[in-house]
């Protein structure tokens, strides 16, 4: 069994999720989303959408243009799916949720009663496919947004199970296609186990993940009940591929004792101290490295939640507030907006210990995203950290004089 220090467990992380080395921006979109495994799905834009910002985040200004080729193309490189939420992952994964389309198909049931027009609508798709909602009869009764039409339930239904598919968005518009006509043959072709299934995928989660607990593996595919039972078995047996190791200052393991293994590596990860340069990127609170708000605390000293949803009144960080990696740490937060050319950083706020290169870091940060995103100035509103107000506003100043 390997001990890491916790500091040792965080550079393997940031390694294997592809924010430490310059190896990590090889290969471009097509190998970070295959390094990440699960891209996360929002409908909230602000710079950009979030699975632009996961890409941004470690590959640095990629054009948008070329990230959306990679998630949505033809033919198709990925497809989206429930992981960790809705997430974009790539195409050689289909098979392996087979059985969450196995376990839709028995329930029969999501959100909504499965309406008797499934076969009508599953027709129409194979007839004048592929369709968006607006060409099979909208998405809404035109009630709130749960208040789906029986033509949206019996499309999201059939996406559950794999008889339709998404590879591709018009507009943030799914665009659905038979599963038959998307997905390359050889995939549609595979028929594995619960067991094989979960088993890879637990594999993935740990080579995305690079040091995990049995909960963060659990949480990535959000595997539960029966499903949770054969990650177990695909941990213990090692046929998931992961190694047991224990790591200083995470929780221990239930039932392994004070000095038993508490967390899971890659072995891969494991070979070679993380070397390099480290990125310096506001993260999009629905990225990989932070979804998870325990593992974002245990690893980074991280609290923190979306607050999109929260009473402006009781909102702390701010609507979209993004946490700022520089120098493989969490220095703080900013919650951005655009007003024309212009970033605006509503509020800044810095972590507790900021010191003044994390100031640079915050204006660096500012800038770099401001020009992937075609603004070409930076203003900064609020500051929440009062002691390092005047130096960030000098820094962001000096970041714009620079760029004249």
């Amino acid at each position: 069994m390997t001990d890491l220090t916790a500091d040792e467990a965080r550079r393997i992380i940031l390694r294997a999720q592809g924010f430490l080395g310059a190896a990590a921006r090889a290969g471009g979109v097509p190998a970070m989303l295959r390094r990440v495994g699960a891209v996360q799905l929002d409908t909230i834009s602000v710079l950009a959408r979030s699975h632009e910002l996961v890409a941004y985040a470690r590959l640095g200004a990629v054009g948008r243009d070329a990230v959306e080729r990679v998630y949505w193309d033809a033919p198709a490189r990925a497809f989206e799916y429930w992981c960790h939420a809705a997430c974009v992952l790539p195409v050689e994964q289909w098979p392996l949720y087979d059985f969450r389309r196995r376990a839709f198909r028995e329930r029969r049931f999501r959100w909504h009663e499965v309406p008797p027009v499934v076969d009508k609508v599953l027709e129409q798709v194979r007839s004048d496919g592929p369709l968006t909602t607006a060409d099979i009869g909208g998405a809404k009764n035109g009630g709130p947004w749960w208040d789906w039409s029986d033509t949206k339930i019996a499309i999201e239904w059939l996406l559950d199970i794999g008889e339709v598919v998404c590879t591709r968005r018009v507009g943030w518009r799914r665009v659905y296609e038979l599963a038959e006509r998307a997905i390359p043959a050889e995939l549609l072709g595979q028929d594995l186990s619960d067991a094989e299934c979960v088993t890879r995928l637990t594999g993935i989660a740990g080579r995305a993940l690079g040091v995990a607990t049995r909960a963060d593996l659990a949480d990535f595919t959000r595997v539960r009940g029966a499903h949770a039972a054969l990650l177990d078995e695909a941990l213990l047996s090692g046929a998931a591929g992961l190694v047991p190791v224990r790591v200083s200052g995470w929780p221990a393991r239930r039932g392994a004792g004070a000095d038993g293994p508490n967390a899971w590596a890659d072995p891969a990860a494991l070979d070679g101290e993380p070397r390099g340069r480290h990125r310096t990127t506001p993260l999009s609170p629905f990225d990989s490295l932070i979804w998870e708000r325990a593992r974002a605390e245990r690893v980074f000293g991280l609290n923190h939640r979306l607050e999109a949803y929260v009473p402006r009144d009781k909102r702390v960080h701010g609507y979209f507030a993004m946490p700022v990696l520089a120098g493989g740490r969490i220095i703080g937060r900013v919650d951005p907006a655009r007003e024309g050319a212009t970033l605006v950083a509503r509020q800044v706020g810095f972590e507790p210990g900021a010191r003044a290169r994390d100031v640079a870091a915050m204006s660096d940060a500012l800038w770099e995203a401001a020009s992937w995103v075609g603004c070409t100035g930076v203003r900064v509103e609020r500051v929440g950290t009062p002691e390092l107000e005047a130096p960030l506003r000098a820094a962001v100043a000096q970041g714009s004089h620079r760029r004249q």
